[in-house]
C-alpha cells in the first residue's frame, strides 16, 4: 500500500501550507490540492482538510467543491471557510458577524468526550480570522465549542467523522491546535505516524530506481541545499549515470565555485565545473532592469546548459531541485499564492530541450530537505548554507554589472558571512548579504576626500521566506564588519545596516 496521506483541499487561505507544515511535523504526509482538482480518492488517503479562504459562502459564486466521495466516507475536518461551507451547503445558515472576530478568542465551552476535543482544557486560547459566522447550525451538527462571542466556535456531524472548527488550529497563537490536529489525524484518521526523513530517503531511492533504470540524468548543481540533496538521493539511486554540471557564471561568491566543487568531489558525486563567466558578463552587459538582468542570467544559463548537456551522449532526464512549495504557488487556484510569479523550476525547460523531468524533492518543504539531507550525510557546510539568490550577485549590484563591481562586492560579503561564521551568528541568521548600491559617498581617509561607493548589510530571520524580520544584529558585531570592510576593500567608504522586515520590502533589494 502506498503512503498514507491526508489530503488538504486548499480554498486560497494563506494559512493553508501552515496546515501541511503542521501535519508533517507529525510524520504525517499530505498534500495540498485546489478544490477545482480534487484527486481521486483512493485507499491510501485517510482523512480530508477543507482550509480557510479569503471568500466568503454567502457570494453569488462562492468556492464550492464536490464533497460526494469523501463527506460520510472519510474523515472531514473544516477550518474556518471550511466549517462555514459544512454548516451552510448541509442545511444551516451562514452570516455577517456582527463584530468582525479577528486575533485570540478563548474556548469557554468544551465538549472534552468529543474524540476531537480530547486533552483541549476549557480557555484555551485560539485564533479567528473571519467576517461570516455560523447563525444556525444542521439538525445533525452537534456543537462541541463555543467563544464569548461564537456560539459555534466547533461542531461534530452525528454518525459521521465530520468535523468543523471556526478557529485557525495551525497557527502558533491557537496554544493547543497542535493536539487537535494530532486527535483528528491520530485518533480520527488514524495515521501511523510514519513519514520520517528515513521512510523518505528509502521509498524515493526505490522510486528513482524504478522510474530510470539504466538511463542518464543530468543535474544543475547551484551549491544550494535543494540541488545538493536531489543529487544525493540520485547519486544513491543510479550512481555515476548522473552528471551533474556546476556553472560558474562570474556571479557566485568569493571562492565559492572551488569551493563547492570540493565539496561535491568529498561526497563522490560526478560533477563537471564550467567556467562561463564571460558569456554572463557579456549578456548582462549595460543591463540595469532587475528583470531584464533574471531573463539575460536565465537564457545565458540554458544556452550553456544546453551546450553541456549535449557532451553527455543518450541522456534522457533532466533533475532538478523543485520543492513542495515552488509547486504550490505553480498550481493555487486562489488566494495570495496566485499571483506569485510562476518558479524557475516549475515547468521552466524550453522545447528545444527534449528530456524528461525527474523532480525527487517535489513533495519537501525547505526544513524537510535539510532533514533529509542530514539522514543522507550531507556536507554540513551545504547542509546549513543560506539561500542564495539564483541569479546570484547580478541583483545585489544595484544599476549596471561589471567584474570590478563583482570583485568588490565578493569581498564585501566574504568578509560579512565570515564574521557572521566567527561570531557564531551565522546559524541564527535566515539569509544575509551584501548589496553594492548605485550611490557615491563623501569619506575621508587618512588627510584625503575620498568619493567612493556605499554597501549595505542586510541579514534576516525567517522559517521559510515568506515573511521574515530584519536581524538584531549585535552593535559591536556590526562596528567591527563595518571597519572591516572600509579597510580591507578598496573603493567603499560608507557602510549602512538595513533595518527592513517582508512584508513590505522583500529579502533582496532586486
Amino acid at each position: 500500500m502506498s503512503q498514507q496521506q491526508i489530503l488538504i483541499l486548499d480554498f486560497g487561505s494563506q494559512y493553508t501550507q501552515l496546515i501541511a507544515r503542521r501535519l508533517r511535523e507529525l510524520n504525517v504526509y499530505c498534500e495540498i490540492h485546489p478544490y477545482t482538482k480534487i484527486p481521486q480518492i483512493t485507499p491510501n488517503i485517510m482523512g480530508v482538510i477543507l482550509s480557510g479562504s479569503p471568500h466568503s459562502v454567502r457570494e453569488e459564486t462562492p468556492p464550492k467543491p464536490n464533497l460526494e466521495a469523501i463527506k460520510g466516507k472519510l474523515p472531514l475536518l473544516g477550518v474556518c471557510y471550511g466549517a462555514q461551507f459544512l454548516a451552510h451547503f448541509y442545511g444551516g445558515e451562514v452570516g455577517k458577524s456582527n463584530t468582525r472576530e479577528y486575533g485570540r478568542a478563548n474556548l469557554n465551552v468544551v465538549d472534552s468526550e468529543n474524540i476531537l476535543l480530547k486533552n483541549i482544557s476549557k480557555n484555551s486560547q485560539v485564533w479567528m480570522s473571519h467576517a461570516d459566522t455560523i447563525l444556525t447550525a444542521p439538525a445533525n451538527f452537534k456543537i462541541i465549542a463555543s467563544t464569548h462571542d461564537v456560539k459555534v466556535a466547533a461542531f461534530a456531524v452525528d454518525n459521521e467523522t465530520t468535523y468543523g472548527i471556526q478557529f485557525h488550529p495551525e497557527v502558533y497563537h491557537s496554544t493547543e491546535g497542535a493536539q487537535l490536529l494530532k486527535n483528528f489525524v491520530f485518533d480520527i484518521c488514524k495515521c501511523k505516524g510514519d513519514w520520517t526523513p528515513t521512510a523518505f530517503v528509502d521509498t524515493t531511492i526505490t522510486s528513482l530506481k524504478s522510474t530510470i533504470g539504466n538511463d542518464k540524468v543530468i543535474l544543475g548543481l547551484s551549491g544550494g541545499v535543494d540541488s545538493s540533496v536531489a543529487a544525493m538521493l540520485l547519486h544513491k539511486a543510479i550512481g555515476k549515470n548522473l552528471h551533474c554540471i556546476f556553472v560558474d557564471n562570474g556571479l557566485l561568491r568569493k571562492n565559492e565555485f572551488e569551493n563547492v566543487l570540493s565539496s561535491y568531489k568529498h561526497m563522490g558525486l560526478n560533477v563537471k565545473g564550467v567556467n562561463a563567466k564571460k558569456i554572463f558578463y557579456t549578456a548582462l552587459d549595460k543591463v540595469t532592469d532587475p528583470e531584464k538582468k533574471r531573463k539575460a542570467i536565465g537564457k545565458a544559463f540554458i544556452d550553456v546548459f544546453d551546450e553541456e548537456s549535449k557532451l553527455i551522449t543518450d541522456a534522457k532526464w533532466l533533475a532538478q531541485g523543485t520543492i513542495y512549495p515552488d509547486v504550490i504557488e505553480s498550481i493555487s487556484v486562489n488566494g495570495p499564492s496566485a499571483t506569485i510569479k510562476s518558479h524557475h523550476n516549475v515547468g521552466g525547460l524550453p522545447d528545444y530541450m527534449k528530456l524528461k523531468i525527474v523532480e525527487p524533492l517535489r513533495s519537501l518543504f525547505k526544513d524537510e530537505v535539510r532533514r533529509v539531507g542530514k539522514e543522507l550525510g550531507l556536507d554540513v557546510n551545504i547542509l546549513n548554507r543560506h539561500p542564495f539568490p539564483g541569479p546570484g550577485l547580478a541583483i545585489r549590484i544595484l544599476g549596471d554589472i561589471t567584474e570590478d563591481k563583482v570583485a568588490i562586492l565578493q569581498e564585501v560579503d566574504a568578509i560579512f558571512i565570515d564574521g557572521l561564521k566567527s561570531h557564531n551568528l551565522y546559524n541564527d541568521v535566515w539569509q544575509a548579504g551584501a548589496i553594492f548600491l548605485p550611490i557615491q559617498s563623501v569619506g575621508v581617509m587618512g588627510d584625503e576626500r575620498t568619493y567612493e561607493h556605499v554597501i549595505a548589510l542586510r541579514a534576516v530571520s525567517s522559517t521559510d521566506g515568506m515573511t521574515a524580520d530584519w536581524c538584531h544584529l549585535p552593535y559591536e558585531f556590526l562596528a567591527k564588519i563595518s571597519n572591516d570592510i572600509i579597510n580591507k576593500v578598496k573603493g567603499v567608504n560608507r557602510v549602512v545596516y538595513d533595518i527592513s522586515s517582508k512584508p513590505p520590502a522583500t529579502i533582496e533589494w532586486e
